[in-house]
């Protein structure tokens, strides 16, 4: 567990939510400017945390993005320079669009260089914080219809290699579209020799949202259940090795309570509120 703590002229978490867009002060998009927001020691011990062992961050040596509420936007492959080499980037974005103009590689919630198996590697996380974000639905056929079809085609290329390894994927554009561009990437960066450990975050209790997660099991079932019939199951509980690269998929949950912008109260369960009240840490170390 780690604690917040503040110089006493520093402004409070509630001040610092108040800087982000109103729609990003609550649920998963602040909670993870929040894990990222600290010293930078602190904040690789979080995210190697959320690995479980299978990656370290080393707060010296790697980089991440967002980098708490002074530099919250989220990293880009395509585009942040930090986290590939030029060449590698080059190659994820000319597999992913035919047409680079007003068009962009995906975003991630949390990015991070990391040590992977004695490699440096990639330690990146698609966080949720209520059931409605781990949507079924296909991808829209928004933008233009030459990456559409590029976007396709790279979903059939990494569902086909995929197979070869380990029988059990359906990673396409037509269903459950946001886990399956997640691992389709995962995938790429591993046939790239850049090892990878892709983390589903819960954040629990976040009880400014119409149905958060009651706790890790809860969270372990819906992610299961929702990737079933995409990714095989077996996927979660043990690396996946493209040409030699692992390729590792891990369920992850931290309760990580918020300050209302607005009205400065906690935003968490009743439990956290008490613990909280009677001197208990931030639990952002701890599921």
């Amino acid at each position: 567990m780690d604690l917040f703590t503040h110089a006493d002229d520093a402004p409070s978490y509630a001040d610092l939510l108040g800087t982000l867009p109103k729609k990003e002060q609550r649920g998963s998009r602040a909670r993870c400017v929040l894990l990222t927001d600290g010293p930078s020691e602190v904040v690789a011990k979080r995210l190697s945390g959320l690995a479980d062992g299978v990656a370290t961050v080393d707060p010296e040596r790697d980089f991440w993005m967002p980098r708490g509420f002074a530099e919250p936007r989220e990293g880009k492959l395509g585009k942040a320079p930090r986290f590939l080499s030029d060449e590698q980037r080059e190659a994820v974005t000319a597999w992913w669009l035919v047409v680079r103009k007003r068009a962009n590689t995906p975003n991630w919630d949390i990015a991070s260089t990391a040590n992977i198996d004695g490699s440096r590697g990639l330690l990146l996380v698609e966080a949720k914080a209520h059931q409605a974000e781990l949507k079924t639905d296909g991808k829209t056929n928004e933008g233009r219809p030459e990456n559409h079809a590029r976007i396709q085609v790279a979903c059939r290329e990494a569902s086909d290699a995929l197979n070869r390894i380990r029988t059990g994927w359906t990673l396409s554009t037509k269903k459950n579209y946001q886990l399956c561009n997640r691992f389709v990437w995962a995938w790429k960066l591993a046939s790239l020799r850049v090892p990878v450990v892709l983390v589903y975050l819960g954040f629990l209790r976040a009880e400014e949202m119409r149905v958060p997660f009651a706790d890790a099991e809860q969270w372990d079932h819906l992610v299961r259940d929702h990737s079933k019939g995409v990714v095989p199951g077996g996927v979660w509980d043990s690396p996946t090795f493209v040409n030699g690269t692992p390729l590792c998929a891990k369920i992850s949950s931290r309760e990580v309570p918020l300050l209302s912008a607005t009205t400065g109260h906690i935003q968490c369960s009743k439990r956290h509120q008490s613990s909280l009240a009677t001197g208990g840490r931030n639990q952002l170390g701890q599921d």
